[in-house]
């Protein structure tokens, strides 16, 4: 009667349109009321959700993230994919893949790409001849790159979901594998789609043009060798990492692209302020509605339930993977990230999944959520940039999500995608 009740106040609240947080935090508390539960666990349990000292490096992350969007990153990113994948078919639809790919490595929020890379693609494609619906549609999905590649903040969310006995450094090696396969595999279909349509290709600016993009653009990429190498090396935790990507941040965008003004700089403030608010405040109400899971042993439920109905690692990860895609339909990435990971990563686990490809497809899942009505916050983002109706989107967005699901089937049926950097690099 508990689960029902917890799970049920929670999905009723969220399909009135409730934010996700309050939805949570609502649940959770009318169950603590049920159960007589002493109210000192909510204090007790939101300030442990919030408590990790590894949290500390979201912010920050965002807030270096927010600088480069706006000091002039994204511009050099872009003009740096143009010289690289102009001339493939679809040309422009392609830049937009792996300038993602690219902003990804600054940014890590899906969020963030769509609204910077597809900010300024979407209509210089639509201005160049590319219908809308296909400039909105390789934009949002190109966007899912972004969660895999460091810094992003989810697999971090992940690590302190796990309780951080997962190395971040590991996470981030686990989802680079997956992240260029997910590349590669939207610059195909993006290929096969222009090729129907009839696109064109853009003009090869020469390699002197490259290699100029590519100098240009190198003070911004280094950011992501700072924080990956800085990290695998040992050289600082990822807290230390993130303050030092600030700082870096800063001194590219003011003092070497000179693109960043004081106004700028209250923006990024402004904007990371808010979104760190909005993460921290679904961090401590999925912190309460986790802990009452566990008193209620739902994990060791679903372990038992899973088991019941499955007979080996690969129709487990199956029916994980499918209930995910669902859950993400109406849930938003971090909340499902810190929900799903107390449940399903115990049934992982006990069939030998290892928790750092659970982690990269819990991610991806999650992700490709993100451009699944009707709670997609990249797919609304991407079609208000584009100027068209969701539903105009989702009738020619399926070659691009059977890709992206094409990926997430993969790695989750081969760990060796990713297991196999993170492996390599303790050698």
């Amino acid at each position: 009667m508990a689960i029902v009740l917890l799970f049920g106040v929670f999905v009723l609240l969220l399909l009135l349109g409730v934010p996700v947080a309050f939805s949570l935090a609502a649940s959770s508390l009318l169950l603590l009321f049920f159960l007589d539960l002493p109210s000192v666990v909510l204090v007790q349990q939101v300030g442990a959700g919030i408590g990790s000292a590894s949290l500390i490096a979201i912010p920050l992350f965002i807030f270096a993230g927010e600088i480069m969007m706006r000091g002039g990153i994204s511009e050099r990113l872009i003009s740096l994919a143009a010289a690289l994948v102009g001339r493939v078919r679809g040309g422009l639809g392609q830049v937009s893949i792996l300038s993602s790919l690219f902003f990804g490595g600054v940014s890590g929020s899906a969020i963030a790409d769509v609204s910077a890379v597809g900010g300024t693609m979407i209509p210089q494609m639509v201005r160049r001849g590319y219908d809308r619906d296909f400039a909105v549609n390789v934009s949002i999905t190109a966007a899912l790159v972004a969660l895999l590649v460091p810094p992003s903040h989810n697999l971090i969310l992940y690590s302190a979901a796990v309780g951080g006995g997962i190395s971040i450094a590991d996470l981030f090696a686990a989802g680079i594998v997956p992240a260029l396969l997910m590349t590669f595999a939207l610059m195909v279909t993006g290929y096969v789609v222009a090729r129907r349509r009839g696109y064109g290709v853009e003009p090869f600016p020469g390699l002197r043009a490259v290699l100029l993009r590519l100098l240009s653009a190198l003070p911004g990429l280094g950011l992501v060798a700072l924080i990956f190498v800085g990290i695998r090396a040992g050289v600082f935790t990822a807290v230390e990492s993130a303050a030092v990507a600030v700082v870096y941040a800063l001194l590219v965008t003011v003092a070497v692209y000179r693109a960043l003004d004081l106004r700028g700089f209250v923006q990024a403030v402004a904007h990371a302020t808010r979104t760190t608010g909005v993460i921290l405040f679904v961090i401590a109400t999925a912190a309460l509605f986790g802990w009452l899971l566990a008193y209620l042993e739902v994990p060791a439920a679903a372990v038992e339930l899973l088991s019941a109905v499955a007979d080996s690692r690969y129709t487990v990860l199956l029916l994980i993977v499918l209930i995910l895609l669902l859950l993400g339909t109406f849930m938003d990435l971090a909340p499902m990230i810190l929900i799903c990971t107390p449940i399903f990563l115990p049934v992982a686990k006990a069939f030998g999944v290892d928790p750092l490809q659970f982690g990269t497809v819990l991610v991806l899942a999650g992700g490709i959520g993100l451009v699944t009505p009707p709670v997609g916050s990249v797919l609304f983002v991407g079609t208000a940039i584009g100027g068209i109706g969701i539903g105009e989107s989702l009738k020619s967005i399926w070659p691009f999500w059977l890709a992206a699901v094409a990926v997430l089937l993969v790695v989750a049926g081969v760990p060796e995608l990713s297991l196999w950097l993170p492996a390599l690099l303790k050698a």
